[in-house]
């Protein structure tokens, strides 16, 4: 069973950078598909982007597509999402999630580890 540690949040201007990393152990990193995912206060938690075990195939919801790039290093079991031009509505607790399916999936249900989350913050 594959553990998750998120981490990389913070507190930024609009229009700023971050880059989130999702470090993965106790597992075959390269049998899951991994995915982001984000929950605002008061709102349910959404997808953001996916990428498939070899890397070569990514999923993005359309209000971070152009902004926001999801990539992995199957050597260093890490997940990483950079996250460009930033918005105040981009503000919530930002998940990493694994899953067993055989593609990328948007859907919540279709990951079955995550991690405990991070928080990214955009001031306007």
């Amino acid at each position: 069973q594959v553990q998750l540690v998120d981490s990389g949040g913070g507190l930024v201007q609009a229009g700023g950078s971050l880059r989130l990393s999702c470090a993965a152990s106790g597992g075959n990193f390269m049998a899951y598909i991994m995915g982001w995912f984000r929950q605002a206060p008061g709102k349910e938690r959404e997808f953001v982007a996916g990428i498939s075990r070899r890397g070569d195939s990514t999923l993005y919801a359309d209000s971070v597509k152009g902004r926001f790039t999801i990539a992995r290093d199957n050597a260093k079991n890490t997940l990483y999402l950079q996250m460009n031009n930033l918005k105040p509505e981009d503000t919530a607790v930002y998940y990493c999630a694994a899953s067993v399916h055989f593609s990328v999936l948007a859907a919540r249900q279709a990951y079955h580890y995550w991690g405990q989350g991070t928080q990214v913050t955009v001031s306007s």
